[in-house]
């Protein structure tokens, strides 16, 4: 069964990452404040991004990446920015700890 990876953008400007089997149900309860608490506290939001999986354990895997993921890097994710990702993506050691 097919899977999705989403990201809502909620009305205080923070987003939500989730995964779901079927995403236009899911939205619909997100927008309906049945979603999920968090974003039932910051309506409304909107759909800025989702993938679309073979199978519904890897959309949840990729949802629990994508949550540890700093904003900088969810919004180069979001704007399809692909280089920033990668550069996003390594750690900076320049300063010491």
């Amino acid at each position: 069964m097919a899977g999705y990876t989403y990201i809502l953008e909620c009305a205080n400007g923070s987003y939500y990452t989730g995964s779901t089997k079927n995403l236009e149900v899911r939205l619909k309860q997100h927008q309906e404040g049945k979603g999920a608490r968090f974003t039932a506290k910051h309506l409304p939001v909107k759909l800025v991004y989702h993938e679309c999986h073979s199978r519904i354990d890897v959309a949840f895997y990729r949802e629990k990446q994508i949550q540890g993921w700093s904003r900088k890097k969810k919004e180069a994710l979001i704007s399809n920015q692909t280089t920033d990702l990668v550069l996003l993506a390594k750690k900076d050691f320049s300063e010491p700890l």
